[in-house]
């Protein structure tokens, strides 16, 4: 009988989220589960690590028959203990982030601490996805993501990612007979426009709340924001290197260095 697949799962909404219990159920059909997840809400943390502070690391029962494990540091750092100290020197087949609540196209990959969890993966050459509901709601509906999200990680296990990338996974907040099918898509050139509103405490004091829109300056049908507009599930293959490679060649040839 064929040794089962060990899959690693984290997130950024942390252990106790319903995307996280969703994620698990599916990836139990597929492999060995074990789950290393942050012990309260990371998101927005993006790549962030914690070197000042120590780690504490609680063994859970959260999920049924499933080893987990309960961080206080960040999806980063969630995937580095997993990977050199709760399952040192075994081979991890597939790390899986999410089910993340809320969009990650575009831009918002960088900010992204589910992202952030595949892309360390990466970074340690084990094969990694990122999976994202386009519902903020707490309690959002994911039963429509199951068929997709197994067909993607038997993919993924079955023909490989390719080396140092991490795959973006965006799905719709729409009914499973209304989503289209499934594209390989680009990042889209978009950006979050911040406004800061000011607000008053109880005592008088002042206090910044963050807000604004995404604006999609893109046009282009190739992109993850015109797939899950266009009720498409999109998959970005995500780069740690962030070199702007076309840029080289312009500054050695403009600047006097």
């Amino acid at each position: 009988m064929p040794k089962k697949p060990l899959i690693l799962v984290s997130n950024d909404d942390g252990i106790t989220s319903k995307g996280i219990n969703h994620l698990v159920e599916i990836m139990k059909q597929i492999g060995e589960v074990v789950v290393v997840a942050p012990n309260s809400p990371q998101s927005g943390m993006g790549h962030a690590i914690t070197i000042h502070d120590p780690l504490k690391l609680y063994k859970s029962e959260i999920f049924d028959s499933v080893v987990a494990y309960e961080c206080s540091g960040t999806p980063a750092d969630c995937v580095k203990l997993a990977k050199h100290h709760i399952l040192k020197g075994r081979k991890i087949d597939l790390v899986v982030s999410g089910i993340n609540h809320g969009s990650n196209v575009s831009v918002s990959v960088l900010y992204s601490g589910t992202m952030s969890a595949a892309v360390e993966s990466a970074i340690e050459s084990v094969p990694s996805i990122g999976f994202s509901l386009c519902d903020y709601d707490h309690d959002a509906e994911f039963s429509h993501t199951s068929s997709f999200i197994l067909d993607i990680t038997k993919q993924a296990l079955k023909n490989g990612i390719p080396k140092g990338i991490a795959l973006n996974v965006n799905i719709p907040k729409k009914s499973k007979e209304d989503i289209k099918g499934v594209k390989i898509c680009r990042q889209a050139k978009a950006k979050w426009q911040e406004i800061f509103d000011e607000r008053t405490d109880p005592y008088g004091r002042k206090y910044l709340w963050l807000a604004g829109d995404f604006v999609n300056y893109d046009k282009g049908e190739d992109t993850d924001v015109w797939a899950i507009e266009n009720n498409y599930i999109s998959i970005v293959p995500v780069d740690y290197d962030m070199t702007g490679h076309y840029a080289i060649s312009t500054l050695n040839d403009e600047w006097e260095i």
